[in-house]
């Protein structure tokens, strides 16, 4: 962690460079990651034609290195420096719930933690985090997103349900409901056309709580300008009574946030490890 205490000292346009180098780095020195890049690429743009897939899988490892270097400022910059690091636009859609439950729906981009930790300086939080391996790395990363303000951090072993008592107090629930969990309380729903485990989250914890439920996504902008946080009104007849249709609601709207900035979600991740009875495995 020394040396992200250092970097969070360059300009940002710098960082963007030692982190594209390192995304370059890592691609060849990940070969485990950079075969799943490229299966969950062909499967989901099978048009595509290979040369632009294999451009897209590399500049995907340059975005999801940049961000991780750009945590140095998250986790040791000024707040004054976080907040011209990343604008946040539409938080007036969350305001004007008047402290009604809420759930941000966020998908799997390479800024999320940039746009918890820019969140976090406006209002209260609730969210779940996974537990890196790396024990130092898991509490930088609790400590680096909360230390601006309310964050209450849940573990994923205590489960969603530990969430429930915060989304009805009126603390905002900062959900990531797009990877696979393995097929226990999963549905399989298209995305780009691959059916996919995925996980009915969204319309159950809506339902149970009365929640809203508005689209969160962080755009990661060029070199050296930072992050935008984009909170989008409710949806409107959000849930229904149908559980896959408010499922494939999600996959299709996380669809059309990926062709706006397809290197910027998380190709690394397998998302399709889980498959339908008699299917062969992808990866």
């Amino acid at each position: 962690m020394g040396l992200m205490w250092l970097a969070h000292f360059l300009p940002l346009r710098l960082i963007a460079v030692v982190g594209n180098a390192l995304g370059t780095a890592l691609y060849w020195l990940i070969p485990e990651r950079r075969r799943v890049t490229r299966i969950n690429l062909a499967r989901c743009f099978p048009q595509m034609a290979p040369a632009a897939r294999e451009r897209l899988a590399r500049a995907h490892f340059r975005a999801f290195c940049r961000s991780f270097v750009d945590r140095a400022v998250l986790w040791f910059g000024s707040r004054e420096r976080v907040l011209r690091m990343v604008r946040i636009e539409g938080l007036e859609q969350l305001q004007a719930l008047g402290g009604a439950p809420a759930i941000l729906f966020v998908p799997h981009f390479a800024g999320i933690d940039a746009g918890l930790t820019r969140l976090v300086c406006e209002t209260r939080v609730a969210g779940i985090y996974a537990n890196p391996k790396e024990a130092e790395l898991g509490e930088w990363l609790r400590r680096g997103r909360g230390r601006f303000g309310n964050l209450q951090q849940i573990s994923r072993q205590e489960g969603v349900r530990a969430a429930l008592p915060w989304i009805r107090k009126g603390w905002p629930f900062y959900y990531l409901p797009d990877q696979d969990y393995g097929p226990r309380g999963a549905l399989f729903v298209p995305f780009f056309g691959v059916p996919a485990a995925t996980m009915p989250g969204l319309s159950r914890i809506a339902r149970i709580t009365g929640a809203k439920v508005l689209p969160c996504v962080t755009r990661m902008l060029p070199a050296g300008e930072g992050y935008v946080v984009s909170i989008e009104p409710p949806w409107d007849n959000f849930p229904t009574r149908d559980l896959a249709a408010d499922t494939r609601r999600m996959n299709e709207y996380i669809e059309r946030r990926v062709l706006e900035m397809p290197e910027q979600y998380l190709w690394m991740h397998k998302r399709f490890k889980t498959r339908p009875a008699g299917e062969a495995r992808f990866y």
